[in-house]
């Protein structure tokens, strides 16, 4: 089992740039690649970006591409997602999760385990 606890979300101002962090535990090993996933109010859960874990390639979603980083520090098991111009419409539960098979993945259920979640808010 692998647990996941994200951190860093809250209410941020139209153009901040928060940084989300997402904690790994337990059998971290089985981790092949971690991503973001966000989800709006009556919206389905989209991709945001996903890395290799091992490797650091990473991938984003269109309507992030040269606005967030994804990162990771696989000496403290943890996993990041820098937001920089952030806009209202961006406002959602950020989930972070991760995948034991090959591949970076762009859809939730190639994705085995999920944190619970932080909301961010963007709004003036």
């Amino acid at each position: 089992q692998v647990q996941l606890v994200e951190s860093g979300g809250g209410l941020v101002q139209p153009g901040d740039s928060p940084r989300l962090s997402c904690a790994a535990s337990g059998r971290t090993l089985l981790i092949y690649s971690m991503a973001w996933f966000r989800q709006a109010p009556g919206k389905e859960r989209e991709f945001v970006a996903a890395v290799n874990w091992g490797g650091g390639r990473s991938t984003y979603a269109d309507s992030v591409k040269g606005r967030f980083t994804i990162s990771r520090d696989i000496g403290k098991n943890t996993l990041y997602l820098q937001m920089n111009s952030l806009k209202p419409e961006e406002t959602a539960v950020y989930y972070c999760a991760a995948k034991v098979d090959p591949g970076l993945g762009y859809r939730p259920p190639e994705y085995r385990y999920w944190g619970q979640g932080t909301q961010v808010t963007v709004s003036s």
